[in-house]
């Protein structure tokens, strides 16, 4: 069976079987469809371990960000995202007895720890008190804010979420996150409280808990509110709240886990509420704890003299 034909039948496992996101499989097909088209091989008895690394010098030599006046290469930590692909890939066609490279020698470049972009929490509260309550779509842009500091929900999560979802006469609901895998949030007392302000002012009839307004908003698309214009009021926010770091949803997200660690809580309890398949990935947000180390060190350890 051809390279081609492959591939399609992997993209339909990882969204019928795997329950990956339609954001995920057309990346891994854009991902896939650029090293096949680079490698020139159509079966996969075909494709060779020194072809993959070819590719990943070519990856390494393609342009990414420009810094300071020049261009610098692109990223490992995307050209890692190639790989993952790739692995993924290969483990499909070895599930199926399909011959050809191992997965497990695919190894990931080395990247170094990721930095988190975190605003203040003086910042914080002057972002979620920006949106004026005279207006609907000003109701509904703090109930978001507000909703996304509460539960840490990812921006395809809030985007997806409908009416019935989120029950007001508690302060717990379930999402479907990544892999389809279902988790509970909660809801803080703001956070209920911006919500059922923003649906009691609504007099339409759509099922999804945040739509768009203005005056092209129903107009040949769906009512339904989308990340980009999430991503889009956010900066909107942002400026106006004086903030002139970059805020994004995920920087909200952020800021979620590392109130709740800076406030006492361990670090299992935020990859659940988080939604991370790996503790590593929660990891990235032990920082904040180092302050509170220091004062227990500080505390607890020997009280000897010099």
């Amino acid at each position: 069976m051809q390279l081609v034909e492959l591939k399609r039948l992997f993209l339909e496992y990882l969204e019928i079987e795997r329950g990956r996101s339609v954001k995920t499989i057309e990346n891994y097909d854009r991902y896939l469809t650029r090293l096949f088209t680079f490698v020139k091989v159509d079966k996969p008895g075909e494709l060779t371990e020194e072809q993959i690394r070819e590719f990943r010098l070519y990856l390494n030599r393609q342009a990414g960000t420009k810094v300071g006046g020049r261009m610098e290469s692109m990223k490992r930590r995307t050209q890692n995202y190639y790989l993952i692909a790739l692995r993924a890939f290969l483990k499909f066609l070895r599930k199926r007895g399909v011959t050809s490279v191992s997965p497990e020698r695919i190894e990931l470049a080395k990247v170094p720890e990721r930095s988190l972009d975190l605003i203040s929490s003086v910042e914080l509260d002057r972002l979620l008190a920006t949106p004026l309550l005279t207006t609907l779509e000003g109701k509904r842009d703090r109930a978001i804010l507000e909703l996304l500091f509460s539960t840490g929900l990812r921006i395809s999560e809030l985007c997806g979420l409908e009416i019935q979802d989120v029950d007001l006469t508690r302060d717990e609901f379930s999402v479907r996150g990544k892999g389809d895998k279902v988790r509970v949030v909660f809801l803080s007392e703001a956070a209920r409280s911006a919500i059922k302000d923003y649906l009691a002012s609504r007099k339409d009839m759509e099922d999804a808990l945040f739509i768009r307004y203005g005056k092209k908003a129903h107009v040949g698309e769906e009512a339904r509110i989308s990340p980009r214009t999430v991503q889009r009021l956010l900066k909107h926010y942002a400026t106006k709240a004086g903030i002139t770091r970059k805020v994004t949803p995920h920087v909200i997200r952020h800021s979620f886990a590392t109130d709740l660690l800076s406030n006492g809580a361990d670090l299992r309890s935020v990859q659940a509420l988080l939604g991370h398949a790996n503790i590593g990935t929660t990891q990235i947000y032990t920082h904040v704890t180092d302050a509170h180390l220091r004062a227990v060190h500080k505390q607890f350890h020997s009280k000897r003299k010099v």
